[in-house]
């Protein structure tokens, strides 16, 4: 499979593991057994993943990684969700190349150019739409979309990590990896395993996850990152079409999220491409 048809699968995975993540939530009393049940189960499929190419040579800045995203990060997201849905959680963690160019020029001393500045301007403007709805219904509350923006910040600087460093290692073991962190901050967060329970409802959005990653790794070790992030920005869309149609109502869906999804997306492709 070339490097675009794994950013694109990384891109729809991820945004359906949003939506399962939300069918997962429901009746459970709180989300730190839902993040760990979540991402042992990702740990597991890139686990399976890295033995065809294992390499550990080069895989301890994925661990450090890790510990940032899906970390960290996957914490926030799953408040995110619980508190304001997938569709809008997506979007706005959509953003998070925004982030990372700004940390980019800060402390990598990367360049400003024009695109950049088109691209961050359409992702602030997809934000601004969701943070200024009116018509969101009740039970879905603001607080989640800075959870959300959050986990964008931390998406990105595990980004930023891993080119600082400019680490080597085999797809599988990189994924496995930031799994291998990302399992041990949500354990420590936990502090007990997932239950049976738990394990049942989020398997399915585990399961997406790990091959999300899984397919994410592979993209940027076969093609170059200006292709390979525009797509991955995608997962926003996917995340919204998704919900869309299967928990339209739940989500209370209306032109702005549907508007500062393509924004977004488009300010994340424009950067991508020109970063």
């Amino acid at each position: 499979m070339t490097a675009v048809g794994l950013a694109i699968g990384s891109a729809a995975l991820f945004g359906a593991m949003s939506v399962a993540l939300r069918l997962g939530l429901r009746g459970l009393d709180e989300t730190a057994g839902a993040t760990l049940a979540t991402v042992v189960t990702a740990l597991a499929v890139a686990t399976v993943a890295a033995a065809f190419d294992a390499d550990v040579h080069g895989a301890w800045p994925f661990l450090l990684a890790g510990l940032l995203a899906p970390g960290a990060s996957q914490i926030f997201f799953t408040l995110a969700v619980r508190e304001v849905g997938a569709s809008r959680t997506s979007v706005i963690v959509g953003g998070a190349p925004l982030v990372a160019v700004a940390i980019a020029l800060i402390l990598l001393g990367e360049p400003l150019r024009p695109p950049l500045v088109v691209g961050a301007l359409a992702i602030v403007a997809g934000g601004a739409l969701l943070a200024g709805e009116r018509d969101r219904p009740a039970h879905l509350r603001r607080v989640g979309l800075l959870y959300a923006a959050a986990g964008a910040i931390l998406f990105a600087m595990r980004d930023n990590v891993v080119r600082a460093l400019h680490t080597h290692s085999t797809p599988g073991t990189a994924a496995a990896a930031t799994l291998l962190a990302g399992t041990a901050v949500a354990a420590a967060w936990a502090r007990r395993p997932p239950s049976g329970r738990e394990l049942r409802r989020l398997w399915p959005a585990g399961l997406l996850f790990g091959l999300s990653y899984v397919l994410l790794f592979e993209a940027y070790y076969r093609g170059r990152v200006t292709v390979v992030s525009p797509l991955v920005a995608t997962e926003s869309l996917f995340a919204v079409v998704i919900a869309a149609v299967l928990i339209r109502h739940t989500e209370g869906m209306g032109r702005r999220v549907v508007l500062g999804a393509v924004l977004v997306v488009a300010g994340g492709a424009v950067i991508g491409a020109f970063r």
